[in-house]
Parts: structure tokens; C-alpha cells; sequence
């Protein structure tokens, strides 16, 4: 709407509380919680790792302030990044499960980097949407792989999944993580994976999520979003400088 000229300041965001009997329930009877690690529950969200069994839910909330930027500057306003590109895909293979060659998250990141007119390989950090589930991770560090490829294998695209350290907000997942984009953009770092111990095999050499923070210099993020029924949407958001 921005966009289009039809608003000059908008407020998105998304919100969760979930921890309760029945979404508990519900979620455990899809096996998508994990079990493993019930004893030490601090370690029981580690994205991309070799022990990882299911998500952990989390309750959480995340609301940006998004202007149009002349309209920004004129009131003075601390601009942290720009929405430069969005792609979303809808590949419907299966109620729970990503398709296995990662189409779904491929395309989301495709049209992403298309609007924004950058080429994959001027992306520096990607906030991948990893859950901690065993098919998820997997499924998206492959289509990540493919998509950025010479990029990806050089090691200088970061990646990484701050569910690590705060579990699965669902509803409020996709606000979160894209404030946890931007600031890696704003203070120039990308953020560690959480718990991140021993890399899925899918990795290899240079391409390896981040297990501790880095300190680097990011023009532009991805954020992954990706749902339950083959729903994915990627957001690129990038410096002003």
C-alpha cells in the first residue's frame, strides 16, 4: 500500500501465545515437538544440528513501523533498513512436510531476490526459518545451497536460525525474525544458532550455519518464513547506506 501511494506509514507485526493444552496436544500428535531432550530443556532448540528431533514452541510478539522514505527523512525518523524485495510460493505438497527438493523455498527466495532487483550473490545473511525439525532444516539448507550456490559454498553468505534461542512463535515467527534481519543489518552482526553442535551432513566445507556470531558487514538479509501446507514467503531487506 506503501507502494502504491495509498498509505505513507504502516504498522505490521504478528503475535503468538500458544503454550497450552490443547495447541500442545495438537502439535504432539503431529510429532512435531521434540521429546529428547525434556531433561534439559535449554538445549532442546537446536536448528540444523545432528540431534535435533522437533520444535519448541514459543510465545513471543514483534511489530515494525514501516514508512515511506522521504516521508521518514522529512520527520527525522532513525531509518534501521529498507523492504526492498518479498516472494512468496505455495507449492501444497503435503499438509505438514516441505516438498524434498525444497521448490517451495527455492521460489519464495527467487522472487524475493527478483523484486529487489539483487542477484544472490549481494545477499550477506540469510535468517533461515529452521525449527529444529529433521526434514525442515534439512529441506531448507538444501534449497539455500542450490539457490546460492557458488555464493553459499564460498562461505561468505552467513546463515543461521535464531530459534535456536527463542524455540517456534509461529503466528509471531515471521515479525520477529525479520527485527532479528534488520539489526543484523543495523549493528552488523549475524546472529549465532543456538545449540548448534554438530552441522546436519547436508553441509559441507565452507557452507556451515553460524554457531557463534559474526561480525561482518550486511547490505542486505533474507528472511525465511516458511508453513505448515506448503506456504513460504521470504522477505530481503536491505541498507540505506
Amino acid at each position: 500500500m506503501i507502494q502504491f501511494g495509498d498509505a505513507d506509514v504502516m504498522v505490521a507485526g504478528g503475535t503468538e501465545a500458544s503454550i497450552d493444552a490443547l495447541s500442545i496436544a495438537g502439535f504432539c500428535r503431529s510429532r512435531a515437538l521434540t521429546t529428547k531432550y525434556n531433561a534439559v530443556p535449554e538445549e532442546a532448540s537446536r536448528p540444523f544440528d545432528c540431534a535435533r528431533d522437533g520444535f519448541v514452541i514459543g510465545e513471543g510478539c514483534g511489530i515494525l513501523v514501516l514508512e515511506e522514505l522521504e516521508h521518514a527523512k522529512k520527520r527525522g525518523a532513525k531509518v534501521y533498513a529498507e523492504v526492498r524485495g518479498y516472494g512468496m510460493s505455495g507449492d501444497a505438497y503435503h499438509i505438514t512436510q516441505p516438498h524434498g527438493d525444497g521448490r517451495g523455498a527455492i521460489l519464495a527466495m527467487m522472487r524475493a531476490l527478483e523484486q529487489s532487483g539483487l542477484s544472490p550473490n549481494q545477499v550477506d545473511y540469510i535468517n533461515a526459518h529452521a525449527t529444529s525439525t529433521p526434514l525442515g532444516d534439512a529441506v531448507e539448507a538444501k534449497a539455500i545451497q542450490s539457490l546460492f550456490s557458488n555464493h553459499a559454498a564460498s562461505g561468505a553468505l552467513a546463515l543461521s536460525s535464531t530459534k535456536g534461542a527463542i524455540g517456534h512463535l509461529l503466528g509471531a515467527a515471521g515479525a520477529v525474525e525479520a527485527l532479528f534481519s534488520i539489526l543484523a543489518i543495523h549493528h552488523g552482526i549475524a546472529p549465532l544458532t543456538l545449540n548448534l553442535t554438530k552441522p546436519d551432513p547436508v553441509f559441507s566445507g565452507d557452507f556451515m550455519p553460524l554457531s557463534t556470531s559474526k561480525k561482518m558487514n550486511i547490505k542486505a538479509a533474507i528472511s525465511n518464513s516458511f508453513g505448515f501446507g506448503g506456504t513460504n514467503s521470504s522477505l530481503l531487506f536491505a541498507s540505506l547506506d
